[in-house]
């Protein structure tokens, strides 16, 4: 899919108001997603349901994603990232409310879905309008901005949750009502704004990556998958594991964990701006693979300590490589072309969100969890490792890509 007609980057020079709304919305969105993570024993307990469910209920949400991008990415580069925006929180609403209501299986199943058409909506577009937004047309913070807003909400989501379902009434509603008040905030402030593109036709094909960036997004989009697949394993099955392994079954103990991994990895992210793009990548990748170590020592000596430090090591290793791979995309990708670019990087991101963690649960109904756990550990760090080596091969081409700094 693509603009049928190209339009400027930017139609005027924004206000950082609207810099700062379109942070506070991606930030808000990414909240909603990551909410049932210390839900999913309540939901297991109550429901009666397997690992390989929760497994399913989680990738729902990425299945459902990934065509929104692709429909909406593009579709915001015609009608506007505004009235995208605006759309993407009605869905991630409408999710939010089926999933505090949820009276069986299939109510989680169905507000999983609307949750993925609204993040899918309101990613790409969000990433895009942070380009256009940016007051002093500084395009390195509005990468990181736009990364740092995804961890961070996804860092929120958890440990909102995990406390009140552990201290708090009403477990399986209360998050939702707090996260359903944050997006009203996030409307009346989308309102308001100008918008950053002027509106253009649109007629839909199939995506399409510029001829002069394949490579790099090829090598991009493979770190973004990997770094991905393993925080889904942490969003999905941490409670789980830790159920199991770690003999623990606090909720707020798993959101912190889950959190603790997203805020490394935000954390991480605003403070690695002076690393090259190429040099972010390949140490993410690395990291990654020390926290997968760790993991799996937390399973077998059955201690929280190691969890932490796979969580910590986990994080950075994500942040890192996430950040590399995004301003590596972010940077390169032909203003026109922008939302129809970076949709297109967030099908794999989320892609590695879906499809490994299904893998996971379907071992787990023939071997116990941590079994699956070290297999998808082998299989994911070989990954990482075959893609460092491939990003280093490649350095001296791609030397001169832009520093991760402002």
């Amino acid at each position: 899919m693509a603009v049928a007609t190209a339009v400027d980057s930017r139609t005027e020079r924004q206000s950082p108001l609207v810099f700062l709304t379109v942070v506070y919305v991606l930030t808000v969105l990414l909240i909603g997603p990551n909410i049932p993570t210390p839900l999913y024993p309540i939901y297991r307990h109550d429901f009666r349901f397997s690992a390989l469910t929760i497994t399913l209920i989680y990738a729902t949400y990425a299945g459902s994603l990934i065509p929104s991008l692709v429909l909406f990415g593009p579709l915001s580069d015609a009608v506007g990232r505004r009235r995208v925006l605006l759309t993407s929180m009605a869905f991630a609403a409408a999710g939010a409310v089926l999933l505090a209501s949820a009276q069986g299986t299939g109510w989680l199943f169905a507000g999983r879905i609307l949750q993925g058409v609204g993040i899918g909506a309101g990613t790409g577009a969000a990433s895009a309008a942070l380009r256009e937004a940016e007051p002093h047309d500084n395009q390195s913070r509005a990468a990181i901005a736009s990364t740092a807003a995804m961890v961070g909400g996804s860092a929120i989501g958890p440990l909102l949750a995990g406390v009140l379902v552990q201290y708090a009434p009403g477990p399986r509603v209360l998050s939702y009502v707090v996260y359903l008040v944050l997006l009203a905030v996030g409307v009346l402030g989308a309102w308001r704004w100008s918008e950053t593109v002027p509106e253009g036709s649109w007629t839909p094909r199939r995506p399409r990556i510029p001829a002069e960036m394949r490579g790099r997004f090829a090598t991009a989009g493979a770190t973004a998958f990997l770094v991905w697949a393993v925080t889904a394993l942490f969003l999905a099955l941490i409670p789980s594991f830790m159920a199991s392994e770690v003999h623990t079954s606090n909720a707020a103990l798993a959101g912190m964990v889950v959190t603790l991994m997203l805020g490394t990895s935000a954390f991480v992210q605003l403070s690695g701006r002076g690393l090259a793009t190429l040099h972010a990548e390949i140490a993410g990748l690395l990291i990654t693979v020390l926290g997968l170590i760790a993991l799996n020592v937390a399973g077998s000596v059955g201690s929280i300590v190691p969890l932490l430090i796979a969580a910590v090591a986990a994080g950075a290793g994500q942040g890192l490589a996430f950040l590399g791979a995004a301003k590596d995309v972010n940077l390169h990708a032909p203003p026109a072309r922008l939302g129809e670019v970076m949709s297109s990087f967030y099908v794999v991101v989320y892609a590695g969100v879906g499809i490994p963690i299904i893998a996971v649960g379907l071992l787990a109904r023939s071997i116990d969890l941590f079994t699956a756990v070290r297999y998808f550990s082998v299989v994911v760090g070989v990954g990482c490792l075959l893609v460092a080596l491939a990003l280093r091969v490649r350095a001296p081409g791609r030397a001169s890509g832009a520093a991760v700094s402002s």
